[in-house]
C-alpha cells in the first residue's frame, strides 16, 4: 500500500506517492533523471490554492469575454479536451488572425521552469496576462477585463471569495491569479510510465523499455528531464545540425527576442514530453505532424545522430507511454451579461 508524502518541488508543495524500492538497473537509471507526476498540487511559490481561488479560475479559463470579441477562452488555444492543446500549427485569433507559434499544452505547465516557448513569462498568472492583452489573440485590455467582469454581480462575488482579505479583489492581476489556480490542477499523473517509475515492472512493455533505454543513452534526457521531462532550460533547436527551415523559420529566433542575447539566437525552452502523443503537430512552428518524424529530427538537429528506424520506432513508443490520467473538466455555467457588459468587438 503507498502513502503520500508532501514535499517541495520546484517551488511548488506537492503530494507524492511513495515509489517502491526495486532493484532493477533500468528503473534505478530512469529515476535519478525523471520524476513521477505528483497527485496534487496545493500552493504555488509558497502560496496557498484555495478552493475558491479554483473555482473562479475555471470559470475564466472557460470565459470568451475576456476577450474583446467575446469568442476566445484561454480553453480556445488550450483545449482541455484535445491534450490542453488545440492541434493546430498556430492558433487562430482575435479576426481569424494566426499566432505565430504552435500552441503548448497548458497540462503540467505548472512544473515548467517558464511558460512559453521563449520563457517571456516567469509562471502561471504572468503567462495567462500575455493573450489577453496580445492584439494577435484575445485582443483585450486590462481596464476592458475589469469592467466586463465587474458588469456581472456573479464575479464580483466569485473575486470577493476568492480574495477576502483584499480591498478591490476583482483586478487584472487576481483574475491571472485565479487562472493560474485553476491551471494548477491541470495535472496528469498515474502514466504508465509514472506506473512503472513507481515500481510497475508490467507497465511497459519489452518495446517501451527498450525506447526508455535508447531514450536516455542516446542522451535525450540532457534536455528532457524532471517531472515533466523537459520544460526546465533553453537549448538552440539545430545544436548539431540544422533543421529544414519549414521546422526552424529563419524569421523566429526565439529567446533572442526576450533578451536580446545573440547566444539566445534559436534557443527555445525544451518541450515538455508529458502527454506528447496527444499534442501534435510538434516543435515552436507546429510543422511536423507525426511523433516518429519529430524523434528522427531531433535526434539528427540535436544529438548528430542517424537514429535507426528501430530507435525511432522504439523511442516513440516510450513517449506515447507518458501519457497520463487526463483531467475531468465540466464546462461551468458562466454568469449572463449584463446591460453594463461591455459589447464584443
Amino acid at each position: 500500500m503507498q502513502t503520500s508524502n508532501w514535499v517541495p518541488l520546484g517551488g511548488l508543495l506537492v503530494a507524492l506517492g511513495a515509489p517502491a524500492a526495486h532493484a532493477d538497473a533500468l528503473r534505478d537509471q530512469a529515476s535519478s533523471i525523471f520524476k513521477p507526476i505528483p497527485d496534487s498540487v496545493t500552493e504555488v511559490q509558497g502560496e496557498a490554492i484555495t478552493p475558491a481561488q479554483i473555482a473562479l479560475g475555471k470559470q475564466l479559463f472557460f470565459e470568451p469575454r475576456l476577450s474583446s470579441s467575446h469568442i476566445i477562452s484561454c480553453n480556445t488555444c488550450h483545449n482541455i479536451g484535445t491534450g490542453g492543446a488545440d492541434n493546430l500549427p498556430t492558433s487562430s485569433g482575435h479576426a481569424w488572425q494566426k499566432g505565430a507559434r504552435n500552441s503548448p499544452t497548458v497540462f503540467n505547465a505548472v512544473f515548467n521552469v517558464a511558460q512559453f516557448w521563449d520563457g517571456r513569462a516567469k509562471d502561471l498568472q504572468e503567462q495567462a496576462k500575455g493573450p489577453v492583452q496580445n492584439p494577435l489573440e484575445m485582443h483585450s485590455t486590462p481596464k476592458a477585463v475589469e469592467q466586463t467582469l465587474a458588469s456581472m454581480p456573479e464575479y464580483v462575488e466569485a473575486f470577493s471569495k476568492a480574495f477576502p482579505n483584499e480591498k478591490a479583489p476583482l483586478s487584472f492581476e487576481n483574475m491571472a491569479r485565479a487562472i493560474q489556480a485553476f491551471e494548477t490542477t491541470l495535472i496528469t499523473p498515474n502514466s504508465r510510465f509514472d506506473q512503472f517509475l513507481k515500481g510497475d515492472d508490467r507497465a511497459l512493455d519489452a518495446e517501451e523499455k527498450h525506447g526508455l533505454k535508447a531514450f536516455m543513452d542516446r542522451g535525450c534526457t540532457a534536455c528532457h528531464n524532471g517531472v515533466n521531462i523537459g520544460g526546465q532550460a533553453y537549448f538552440p533547436f539545430g545544436l548539431v545540425n540544422k533543421p529544414a527551415d519549414k521546422v526552424r523559420p529563419v524569421g523566429d529566433k526565439g529567446r533572442f527576442e526576450v533578451t536580446r542575447s545573440g547566444s539566445d539566437e534559436y534557443v527555445f525552452r525544451a518541450a515538455p514530453l508529458r502527454n506528447v502523443a496527444l499534442t501534435a503537430p510538434y516543435f515552436h512552428s507546429g510543422q511536423v505532424q507525426d511523433l516518429k518524424e519529430a524523434v528522427a529530427i531531433m535526434g539528427n538537429a540535436q544529438l548528430g545522430a542517424d537514429l535507426s528506424n528501430e530507435e525511432v520506432q522504439s523511442i516513440t513508443a516510450f513517449l506515447k507511454t507518458l501519457t497520463g490520467r487526463q483531467p475531468q473538466i465540466v464546462y461551468p455555467v458562466l454568469p449572463p451579461s449584463t446591460n453594463a457588459t461591455p459589447r464584443p468587438e
